[in-house]
């Protein structure tokens, strides 16, 4: 007999308990809607499904329901089991919602999150008179630790009962194993509980176990924190081999050995340590925030990230240091203050040019909200935000000239101030050029900037030049850029040199028709773009319709005809609409991607965060030149933006005034 452990497993899963439950559920007014795919990644897209779900169904649009999305399935492992609460969301009337629940699957516990937050889903566990659990318990200690806190992130730790403390100290007697360890630990050493004996047998079994990368272990933060606070010479040794990722507990021990070492690995290269480096030498030295930026800008590299880093820094100190004199004042307010920070030291002639422009960068998309939030104040505090505004938009232009973002930032980032590059002034176009001819300009930098020039029809034989040293070593890697709005630097590169005729587009072009390596597959027919001709539109077109995987095929065909054709793109994806072989939901995303030829959006999808994005959707809407259903695909594409649903999440964050602008611009088009 055959016995299939695995499905065996999986049948009397958590996730297969919960499931049987969850599909028996319904009642009137509420419905759950299906365990969720991939598709169902976030609570808007719950919400959608909801919609889709009572449209199918002729349900009342205020129909009660419950969901869980995919971030949430991750609660579940491999093989079903729980590992951690089950976060159930929901939307229309709580206490439909949480009658149609109930009291969850028999085995398990439902708590509501109340009228503002989730239900939570969990295992039922037994606790003993004093509240702890079986040690053997996985769950039941899960449980426990989460009811008491093992993170240094999110506030003061409630006191512990002597019963718990005890339990807690005897998890961490005799042999101890690191990787079981760690929350024990961890709830400890955030009472400053952690023993000196405790902690040595901990160094010890951790230096064993992750020899040569000590930093692989999770649960590093409670030994380093117990040492430095226990003033042993063995920390240092410790913080040297964890690098950079020690750098705020080290500024939690302010010393100068602590100064010390967080300088030697700041002017190393490491810009994330500048924020710890700047809070210990103000503690020790300067309680000035301004004068202490002063005095570190002058020590740090001319990197600009560097000074953007210390800015950040500084702004945080500044703003908290606000907070502490108004201590009713809520997180609006604090942020107010904090664009206003940003915009006022732009101008402060205490601070050196370097951080001056990076408070320049800093409060560029704050600006309006300093006006905004002066227009609410009154007398003096009003009058000074205003002048504060009038001295940033004096000094910008200087500040900003022949300056661009970081191009080694996490690509959202990036992506976030996209728009800004609709059109390029001749100083931009001079700071991309110069970065693409800086040899230290990484892959992520090269995309951006190439993909700019482009575009806007801006790039030369010179930048081509700047990069063909490179082409073979740099730029045949595997670069990710499905949720950017630039392309593989070297599909760019290869369109360059096609639409100048230039030799080296042939060894491109033979290098893009070998076989491996094989993530440039995919992409090699976007490499038609450049020196477009109507058998490379025949190509792209049978693969465009063939149903494979379109990783910006749909797009490039569009703007390839558009070229050929001699019209603007959007009038050639309108011509798509209803045409057998393409996916609608391709050509939506592409048609508000085209809008503007000059700087095509890139990214796998619509972008319901991005500006770029909402200005897109609103141009097809209102466009003269295309049809109604088109012109319809545009409104949907903006009546689904974040701008209308979710303001707080687009990024940079908008004003009322703007949220306002744009509700009214759907009003009048409902």
């Amino acid at each position: 007999m055959v016995v299939l452990v695995g499905l065996t497993a999986q049948r009397h899963s958590d996730l297969s308990r919960i499931t049987a439950w969850w599909r028996g559920l319904g009642s009137t007014g509420f419905v759950a809607l299906r365990p969720p795919t991939r598709s169902r990644y976030t609570q808007s897209d719950g919400h959608e499904d909801a919609a889709e779900l009572f449209a199918a169904r002729s349900l009342a649009t205020g129909t009660s329901f419950a969901y869980w999305h995919w971030q949430s399935h991750a609660a579940f492992d491999r093989s079903g089991a729980l590992t951690g609460p089950l976060y159930l969301h929901w939307g229309g009337d709580h206490a439909t919602v949480a009658a149609g629940l109930g009291d969850g699957p028999p085995g398990y516990r439902l708590v509501s999150g109340g009228p503002r937050g989730a239900f939570q889903l969990d295992r039922r566990t037994e606790r003993d008179a004093d509240g702890l659990p079986d040690p053997q318990d996985e769950t039941g200690v899960r449980q426990f630790l989460d009811r008491i806190g093992t993170s240094r992130h999110h506030g003061s730790p409630v006191p512990l009962t002597g019963p718990e403390e005890h339990w807690l100290h005897d998890r961490l007697a005799g042999p101890v194993d690191p990787d079981r360890v760690t929350g024990f630990a961890a709830a400890l050493e955030l009472r400053e509980a952690l023993t000196p004996d405790e902690t040595s047998r901990l160094l010890a079994v951790w230096r064993e176990e992750y020899a040569g990368r000590l930093s692989a272990w999770p649960g590093w933060w409670p030994v380093l924190n117990a040492l430095l606070r226990q003033e042993r010479e063995e920390a240092w040794d410790v913080a040297a081999a964890l690098g950079p990722a020690s750098a705020d507990t080290l500024a939690e021990h302010p010393s100068g050995q602590a100064l010390a070492a967080l300088r030697a690995t700041v002017l190393a290269g490491d810009d994330r340590t500048v924020p710890a480096w700047f809070r210990t030498h103000r503690t020790l030295h300067e309680p000035d925030p301004l004068a202490a930026a002063r005095t570190l800008s002058e020590e740090l590299p001319a990197r600009p990230a560097a000074q953007a880093a210390l800015l950040a820094a500084l702004r945080t100190s500044v703003t908290q240091d606000w907070r502490t004199a108004h201590p009713d004042a809520d997180r609006g307010a604090a942020q107010a203050f904090s664009a206003l920070t940003a915009v006022r030291l732009t101008t402060d002639d205490r601070l050196p040019r370097p951080l001056r422009v990076a408070a320049a960068h800093a409060a560029y998309d704050h600006l309006t909200h300093v006006r905004e939030e002066a227009a609410r104040l009154t007398g003096p505090e009003a009058a000074d935000a205003l002048a504060a505004a009038d001295r940033y938009e004096a000094a910008r232009y200087d500040l900003l000239a022949g300056t661009g973002p970081d191009l080694t930032a996490y690509e959202g980032a990036l992506g976030d101030l996209w728009h800004r590059y609709r059109t390029l002034s001749p100083a931009d176009i001079g700071w991309l050029r110069g970065r693409l001819a800086d040899p230290t300009t990484g892959v992520q930098g090269i995309a951006f900037c190439l993909e700019l020039l482009h575009a806007h029809g801006e790039a030369t034989e010179t930048e081509l030049l700047a990069l063909l040293p490179r082409w073979k070593k740099e730029l045949t890697k595997q670069y990710r850029t499905t949720y950017t709005e630039w392309r593989h630097p070297l599909v760019t590169l290869t369109c360059l040199a096609q639409d100048l005729a230039h030799p080296a587009a042939d060894d491109l072009l033979a290098w893009w028709a070998k076989p491996k390596p094989l993530w440039k597959t995919p992409l090699r027919l976007l490499t038609h773009l450049g020196a477009p001709d109507e058998t490379r539109a025949a190509e792209l077109w049978e693969f465009t319709v063939s149903g494979a995987h379109d990783t910006g095929h749909l797009m490039t065909w569009v703007l390839l005809r558009a070229r050929l054709d001699g019209t603007h793109p959007l009038l050639v994806a309108e011509r798509l609409i209803g045409r057998p072989g393409i996916r609608p939901y391709v050509l939506h995303r592409v048609l508000i991607g085209v809008a503007d030829p000059a700087q095509p959006l890139w990214h796998y999808a619509l972008d319901p965060r991005s500006h770029g994005w909402w200005q897109r959707a609103r141009e097809v809407a209102d466009d003269p030149r295309l049809s109604a259903g088109a012109r319809a695909i545009g409104l949907k594409a903006a009546r689904e933006h974040h701008v209308l649903r979710h303001p707080d999440q687009v990024r940079p964050a908008l004003t009322d005034g703007e949220v306002n602008e744009a509700r009214a611009w759907l009003d009048a088009r409902a």
